[in-house]
């Protein structure tokens, strides 16, 4: 039967029912171990009896996409926005130490276009497969009056979990200690606010080609999914005494890295020893932004940080490399409170 009232306000529940049934198939590709298989139930099941942890810390996190959804809104490009909602969840709960295992996502949107639903969430789910973890549930809103018909908001939520033992919180970090940085794959999804004053405050556009980027289209580089670091990073950690992670999203260096310091410790960073995307330069230079305050904004090519002893660097990069990770030391640990790059 069609609820032709609620369709006359703008909602349509059979564009609904379609889209469950369109993204069955993307949702069984998460399958792993605790995966119960419950899409369409009205809560998402996972079975943490059959794993075998002895004293399980269960790490959670939760984020959206933010304003890099207005690129994709203007490309009208929606198969990558899902890999970066899981980035931005699932890197933060394994910069706890901890292994991600079921995923959630909500979609809002202005008016429900089954086959661009669908793109998102094949983007969800390819992201959940990425990072080892299953998607085991969501909620896919149509809120007519609220966001405009080709617009919409995406979000996620993500648990992880990990031995009490092996919780990684930075309170092993000492001076000497080195800091290994592995690569972004460029903006991630942080900064957008301002990278989109950029773009129009400078008349530039999305479909714009530009040389410096060697003559790709500015949104295409800039709707580059996030870096998921989960798999090689559990690699890293089971070979590695890993004393310090730090995911670098929103605040860059200067908010980011010293969550994982005391109060009496801080970092040197040499710029040099990692590569910086041309994108940074680029938006440097349009925006007329000093060089020191893009590591206040951006990721400026670092995506994640680790931090371990000497001794243990060379075989954490090798693991990473072995991921397709570029990596590298770009700093160590002082006595000398801040982040002094130099």
């Amino acid at each position: 039967m069609v609820a032709k009232s609620y369709e006359k306000a703008g909602v349509n529940l059979e564009a609904g029912y379609e889209v469950v049934r369109r993204i069955k198939a993307h949702v069984a590709t998460t399958s792993r171990p605790g995966y119960m298989g419950n899409i369409g139930s009205f809560g998402g099941m996972f079975d943490l009896s059959s794993l075998s942890y002895k004293e399980p810390v269960l790490v959670s996190s939760t984020d959206g996409v933010g304003t890099k959804l207005k690129i994709a809104f203007a490309l009208d490009k929606h198969d990558t926005v899902g890999i970066d909602v899981v980035a931005m969840c699932v890197n933060d709960v394994v910069a706890q130490g901890a292994e991600p295992l079921f995923f959630l996502d909500y979609v809002a949107m202005g008016h429900n276009i089954p086959a661009k639903t669908e793109m998102i969430v094949a983007g969800v789910a390819e992201g959940c497969r990425q990072a080892g973890c299953a998607l085991v549930g969501g909620e896919t809103a149509e809120m007519p009056g609220m966001y405009g018909n080709d617009e919409y908001d995406l979000a996620g939520f993500t648990v992880g979990v990990v031995e009490k033992s092996r919780l990684i919180n930075g309170s092993t970090v000492k001076v000497g200690d080195v800091v290994v940085g592995i690569a972004s794959t460029g903006v991630h999804s942080n900064g957008f606010s301002l990278v989109r004053k950029i773009v129009l405050d400078g008349d530039h556009f999305y479909s714009e080609r530009v040389p410096e980027l060697g003559g790709r289209r500015l949104g295409d580089v800039l709707l580059t999914p996030t870096r998921i670091y989960v798999k090689q990073l559990l690699d890293v950690f089971a070979h590695c005494d890993v004393h310090g992670v730090a995911n670098i999203t929103g605040g860059g260096f200067d908010e980011n890295m010293p969550r994982v310091l005391s109060e009496d410790q801080g970092l040197e960073i040499k710029e040099g020893t990692w590569e910086i995307p041309a994108i940074f330069d680029v938006l440097q230079d349009w925006g007329n932004i000093p060089h020191r305050e893009m590591f206040n904004i951006f990721n400026m090519g670092v995506g994640m940080m680790i931090v371990l002893d000497p001794s243990e660097a060379q075989t954490a990069i090798d693991i990473l490399a072995s991921y397709g990770d570029k990596a590298s030391v770009i700093g160590r640990v002082t006595n000398v409170p801040g982040i002094n790059i130099i």
